[in-house]
């Protein structure tokens, strides 16, 4: 396109959760950018960070087929689950598929019972269709259950003291004394798996799956402490049978343990998903010759400096000295940490005063004009 066009823009924007797909919010913010300057070339990429659309970002890049099965879901029911069967051989994941905290009322009951089984049974389905290395994408669930549900789909026994089964859930890990691993699937020994995690919480403690996430799913912060100490306890009970601590791996604490739980059974590489997916679909290349990169994601704070989509993409972008933009929903007040890892600018689409729903309601309408406040920001900086 050089020549033909002064700017080349690379837009990779995040969904934006509970309204817009990854590709969704790309095409509003293009349209933004067209209003801007008409004569633009812009490329957009459909990301993800382990969340929300990661396999649908997998499956646009490298291809491959999309396979449906019923598993059980957070609570005992079934639900329609889908999943990525890539024409490399890999299978892709979304934890949320079978466990999203969208089918959650968010009580604390609901945060107690919520299992992580349905993610077990997708595994060894994608085990049962040959694939050999499996990315589960861990953002996005109602879980807090460490991975024991996962654990027991693919063959593993939870016992109480007295040698009974335990219950599904967080709930069941305050009675768990024993595991046994010995009939878990074998062909985990030759798959290799990969937890893509969008946050870097270790499994217990302060930063951990439950006092962290636990709120956001229901839990009672009068009841933490107890919570926690249930954690704690799985993760004792589990280091005793596998003979290592993956505690404190970062990431383990994502989607309530289940990076945990992946990396003790299953000997799954904890990793962050947004630089899985980045190298999965050669991003680097795609920056060749790109003046401006604009990403984006619901919104901005101080999580999204630990590894979502935003800063992932930034780092490539400054690493080639391209400077980036993030057209979000709404930000935060304090974003330092964000400033500091290369995101030059941050347009919000809220333009007047709104509730959540007025805002997602107006969303069609309100990004395509800050992905036009954006591309006028490059552009003047362009004449300094």
């Amino acid at each position: 396109m050089a020549g033909l066009h002064p700017y080349h823009i690379l837009i990779a924007s995040d969904s934006f959760k509970g309204s817009l797909t990854s590709v969704e919010a790309n095409e509003l913010i293009a349209q933004g950018v067209r209003q801007a300057c008409h004569n633009v070339y812009i490329s957009c990429v459909a990301v993800a960070d382990g969340g929300e659309g990661t396999v649908d970002a997998f499956m646009r890049q490298c291809k491959g087929d999309l396979r449906e099965l019923s598993v059980e879901g957070s609570f005992g029911n079934p639900v329609k689950a889908k999943y990525g069967l890539l024409s490399n051989g890999a299978a892709v994941i979304e934890a949320a598929a079978a466990t999203g905290i969208g089918l959650s009322g968010r009580t604390e009951d609901d945060a107690l019972r919520a299992s992580t089984y349905g993610v077990g049974q997708l595994i060894s389905d994608a085990l049962d269709h040959g694939a050999t290395t499996i990315y589960v994408g861990l953002g996005g669930s109602a879980t807090s259950d460490g991975g024991a549900g996962a654990f027991e789909a693919l063959g593993g026994r939870l016992y109480a003291g007295d040698g009974r089964p335990v219950a599904r859930g967080l709930v069941g890990l305050k009675d768990v004394k024993s595991l046994d691993s010995s009939q878990l699937d074998p062909r985990l020994r030759q798959a290799r798996i990969v937890a893509l995690a969008d946050v870097l919480n270790p499994l217990c403690g302060p930063k951990g799956a439950i006092y962290t996430f636990g709120p956001q799913k229901g839990l009672q912060a009068a009841h933490l402490d107890t919570f926690e100490s249930w954690m704690v306890r799985w993760a004792f009970v589990t280091q005793q049978n596998s003979k290592h601590d993956v505690s404190g791996v970062l990431g383990a604490g994502a989607a309530g343990g289940l990076g945990f739980g992946l990396a003790a059974f299953c000997h799954a590489h904890v990793e962050h998903g947004i630089e899985v997916l980045l190298r999965a679909i050669g991003f680097d290349r795609m920056l060749t010759g790109v003046d401006l990169v604009i990403t984006g994601e619901g919104k901005i704070d101080k999580q999204t400096a630990l590894g979502k989509t935003p800063v992932g993409i930034a780092q490539h972008a400054c690493a080639k000295g391209i400077p980036v933009v993030a057209v979000v929903g709404s930000r935060s007040e304090d974003l330092g940490d964000v400033w500091e890892q290369g995101i030059g600018l941050v347009v919000p689409a809220v333009i007047v005063p709104a509730t959540l729903q007025e805002c997602i309601s107006r969303i069609g309408m309100t990004l395509p004009i800050a992905g036009e406040t954006a591309m006028r920001a490059f552009l003047l900086g362009q004449r300094a």
